[in-house]
């Protein structure tokens, strides 16, 4: 991966800047990105694909991107100052709750044909890896029907 600065733009006291990213696969597939900090918030603002990503895969794409971007594009903190959220998620419920929503979620997706880690993703905000082992809660606390039979 290659994140190249492009160039900043001031008004007033406010600065964005934009970044040029790359990621270079193995097999030659490759991902372009113009991505954009202004103030502690970094976006995605443009996706070029060589072969074409997969809706799947446009969903992960931030998660690919978030640590060396963010690393790029946000310098270390000052002594004594705190750094700053990679992400800020909106206040969602926790503990036996949260593996409700999981839940539910996980069982309105399977109904409509859709990926149900990917609605549980959508409704945590959580990443994959997360999400699975929610889903596994879930299934521990019986929201959840068992994945296989036990002998």
């Amino acid at each position: 991966m290659s994140v190249r600065h492009a160039w900043v733009v001031r008004d007033g006291g406010a600065t964005a800047s934009w970044f040029d990213v790359r990621l270079a696969f193995a097999d030659g597939a490759r991902v372009d990105a113009l991505a954009v900090l202004s103030g502690r918030e970094v976006r995605v603002e443009g996706v070029r694909a060589e072969p074409p990503l997969s809706i799947d895969d446009l969903a992960v794409l931030a998660e690919w991107l978030e640590n060396p971007l963010f690393e790029a594009c946000v310098p270390p903190p000052a002594r004594g100052v705190p750094a700053p959220s990679r992400r800020t998620r909106p206040a969602r419920p926790r503990g036996r709750e949260e593996r409700r929503l999981v839940a539910r979620e996980y069982r309105e997706a399977r109904e409509d044909g859709a990926d149900p880690v990917l609605a549980v993703m959508r409704a945590t905000g959580h990443s994959r890896r997360k999400s699975l082992r929610l889903i596994g809660q879930a299934r521990d606390e019986g929201f959840l029907a068992p994945r296989r039979a036990r002998r």
